[in-house]
């Protein structure tokens, strides 16, 4: 009986590891998602108001856009936090924010920097990728760290 429990421990880690490559796979998806929702509001708010500094309220409208997408795909998908609590869910949202500011402030400063350095029109998007992207790997371990943490 021994044996044929110790024969069938690789393939439980081998199901322990392809679950943590479909979480992965899940938070990079959810990444992408966010990423295109802010992009895509960031043009459209621009399409919409096009005045001296309107990137700035493009950048605003994107990242309340991606936050509110990505908080809600985390929380139930990557985090497996089901509960619908209404100050429960205030709170974590605060600290969802929270943890945002630091990889908010990285994403508009590379964005800025793409759209002050590079003359083609495209390059703010291009910087926006890049700043979410590196972001939003920070914030998985911040996230997992102070807002979604198990209870023991």
């Amino acid at each position: 009986m021994v044996t044929f429990v110790f024969r069938y421990i690789p393939a439980i880690e081998l199901v322990k590891k392809n679950l943590a490559y479909l979480k992965t796979f899940k938070y990079i998806i959810f990444a992408l998602i966010a990423i295109a929702l802010n992009i895509l509001s960031q043009k459209i708010s621009l399409s919409l108001y096009a005045a001296k500094n309107s990137l700035y309220l493009a950048m605003a409208v994107g990242t309340l856009a991606g936050l509110l997408a990505k908080y809600i795909l985390d929380k139930r998908y990557i985090f497996e936090d089901s509960n619908l609590d209404l100050m429960t869910n205030i709170k974590q949202f605060y600290f969802y924010s929270m943890t945002g500011v630091v990889t908010t402030v990285l994403f508009w400063t590379v964005e800025l920097s793409f759209d002050h350095f590079f003359e083609a029109e495209f390059a703010k998007y291009v910087g926006a990728f890049i700043g979410l992207s590196i972001g939003y790997l920070l914030k998985y371990q911040l996230d997992k760290a102070f807002v979604f943490r198990r209870k023991a």
